[in-house]
């Protein structure tokens, strides 16, 4: 998609920039909007703490802003600086295929309902203890970890799949034929966006590869922005209604039972993704267009 008429070697190179540097600077300004806005609202800030706001309802909100600004970077590169349209980062239609999309978000439901319910077999077999605890800490602190999630999660989730997975394998895809390289690197970025240790950067690493691997099989985001969305609200869902956001947001260590429920979601989601969009007839390749092999470097 990355390999318009008006493509040069250059492009995608400066565009990667343009977005990493973008990325950053959008980041800090929702930051220090946030710590402006908890100065004025009487909200403790103390800065030895990873998320540095007292009231975790806004240090979530902070942090999902902060991410989600990142999307009009991401397309306002592809339109300045690759001059194409940013749709294209969507899908091979150049366009997000709500529909599709939307079929998917069941499907990652039923998913990740199922990988909770592994988890916590795992975590009873084997004795272990779940990061995030079960309880209930009362209507008013769920509904509103919960309205800032339903809010802001579904443009955060979006960013980051238009950043690691639209924009990265498109750019590597300029000049490869395999798209290998940007899911492997694209999936070590959004890794290294996390704060977790251990098995959870293998946990969120896996993610972003079989999500990488998702979009270029389906031909498009809509079935790791539809995972992704899901994912992230049931897991800030069940960490609000436990009171446990905090926790949440620290994110740090996670125990290796953990991967289990991973596993289970993430090949029941891809299974039943794959096979509907079998069924569907779902474009996986730009109507149309013969697959070229990337241009030279010199042009």
């Amino acid at each position: 998609m990355a390999r318009t008429p008006v493509h040069r070697w250059w492009r995608p190179v400066l565009g990667t920039v343009v977005v990493a540097a973008g990325y950053l600077l959008v980041s800090l300004i929702v930051l220090l909007g946030g710590m402006l806005f908890a100065v004025m609202a009487g909200v403790e800030i103390s800065m030895t703490r990873a998320i540095p706001f007292a009231d975790p309802v806004l240090g979530l909100a902070v942090m999902l802003l902060s991410i989600a600004a990142a999307l009009p970077v991401v397309f306002g590169a592809a339109w300045l600086i690759q001059r194409r349209p940013p749709g294209t980062l969507s899908s091979v239609l150049g366009r997000l295929r709500w529909g599709w999309m939307l079929l998917c978000m069941p499907v990652a439901l039923g998913a990740g309902v199922l990988g909770h319910l592994t988890a916590s077999i795992v975590f009873g077999l084997t004795g272990g203890e779940m990061s995030a605890g079960i309880g209930w800490a009362g209507w008013d602190t769920f509904i509103s970890g919960l309205a800032v999630t339903l809010i802001l999660v579904p443009i955060q989730a979006a960013s980051e799949e238009y950043l690691f997975r639209g924009w990265l394998i498109q750019a590597f895809g300029a000049f490869l034929r395999t798209p290998w390289p940007g899911i492997v690197l694209g999936s070590a970025g959004f890794a290294a966006l996390h704060r977790y240790t251990g098995w959870g950067i293998v946990d969120v690493f896996a993610f972003g590869v079989v999500a990488g691997w998702l979009a270029v099989r389906t031909g498009g985001l809509e079935a790791p922005i539809a995972l992704h969305v899901v994912n992230n609200v049931l897991g800030l869902g069940i960490s609000s209604a436990s009171g446990d956001l905090e926790g949440a947001l620290e994110q740090g260590a996670v125990a290796w039972q953990a991967l289990a429920s991973s596993a289970v979601q993430l090949t029941v989601f891809v299974v039943v993704v794959l096979l509907l969009a079998r069924r569907r007839g779902v474009e996986t390749t730009v109507p149309g267009r013969e697959v070229s092999p990337p241009l030279p470097i010199n042009t």
